[in-house]
């Protein structure tokens, strides 16, 4: 007999057996709802394990065994190795609410939530990041962007006169389409730029854009223009947001953000809101992106305005404070990294 076997726990084999069928059940149901079978198929098992673990003392060497023995009845089925097997563990540790794991956890994809394992300790924090994932459908380099760039503390963060001119819900809803700041990273510009220049890098990087600015965000175009008393007037950049109904109107700064912005903006929305909105359609909101801004000089630009305005700060690579520049990984590094796990566990990537 295997004198690793021999040290296993007595209660072992009927451990394993009842795996077995779980596994062999969720087989079934994984045919209608892959995913969302599999995420609760493995919490169920880190449930098991980190159970034992607690109240019976198992050490490494068991899970070690239980992946072998798991493979061997189940040889098509990957995710049964050593280190998936602990992220389970690790999983259900920090999931112990089954409820929550089936309404959010179990939505997004397995690789999804060991990146939240890896990466956000706060439970909070990472029931936020799943809520945004399943709203947003990000990748998971995406997922990993957002998480590395803090987006948990920009979201919804830009000063903005939002409740007093629009109803609820529709203020709530355009207040979190917001975040301050954006962060263009995706940008390589010198610190002394034109607006031209940052309206054609954003163009050219039309993709990671919309990304950062978030989901729903339809493109309509740049230098828009509006013919208002037979003169001539260009929006810099103008999108459609589908769940607000309504045109967004952006307007780039380079420098710092002054009053007189503010007035241009208002002038802005009620022209688009005359000439181009549909009857469907809800009032325009203006978004005055900027390099820099004092707050308490926004709040009384936008105090009298009675358009709906946002004015958020955006921060390009060379402008990155440094401990979040520390933390910022490039899109190369993310691709080789993530080469990288594949080539290590192939069969957990399948």
């Amino acid at each position: 007999m295997d004198k690793r076997k021999q040290l296993l726990p007595a209660d072992y084999p009927a451990l394993l057996e009842g795996l077995k069928e779980q596994i062999r059940t969720a087989q079934v149901r994984a045919a209608l709802s892959v995913n969302r079978e599999l995420v609760l198929l493995y919490w169920r098992l880190g449930r098991e394990i980190l159970s034992r673990q607690q109240l019976a003392g198992w050490g490494a060497k068991v899970i070690d065994q239980l992946s072998k023995d798991l493979r061997r009845e189940f040889p098509q089925m990957t995710g049964l190795s050593v280190r998936n097997l602990k992220y389970m563990r690790s999983f259900a540790e920090a999931w112990p609410d089954e409820q929550i794991v089936q309404q959010a956890a179990a939505q997004i994809p397995w690789f999804h939530n060991c990146v939240l394992l890896d990466k956000v300790k706060d439970s909070q924090r990472r029931l936020w990041y799943v809520q945004k994932t399943i709203e947003n459908g990000w990748s998971r380099n995406v997922l990993v962007h957002q998480i590395q760039s803090n987006l948990h503390t920009r979201q919804g963060q830009a000063p903005n006169n939002f409740s007093t001119t629009l109803p609820a819900p529709q203020s709530d809803l355009a207040q979190q389409l917001l975040k301050d700041p954006y962060n263009f990273e995706f940008l390589a510009l010198a610190d002394e730029v034109r607006e031209t220049e940052l309206q054609r890098e954003l163009l050219d990087h039309l993709r990671d854009f919309l990304i950062e600015l978030g989901v729903g965000f339809a493109f309509v175009g740049s230098n828009v223009h509006l013919d208002v008393g037979s003169e001539d007037f260009y929006l810099d950049l103008l999108f459609y947001h589908l769940k607000l109904r309504c045109f967004v109107v952006i307007d780039l700064k380079t420098g710092r953000f002054q009053p007189e912005h503010a007035g241009k903006m208002n002038f802005y929305l009620a022209a688009v809101d005359d000439l181009l909105r549909h009857s469907d359609d809800r009032s325009s909101i203006g978004i005055i992106l900027c390099r820099e801004k004092n707050k308490v000089v926004v709040e009384y630009s936008l105090r009298d305005i009675n358009k709906p305005i946002g004015v958020p700060q955006y921060l390009i690579a060379e402008s990155l404070p440094r401990e979040l520049a520390a933390d910022m990984p490039t899109p190369e590094q993310l691709e080789a990294e993530l080469e990288k796990a594949l080539d290590a566990n192939p069969e957990e990537h399948d």
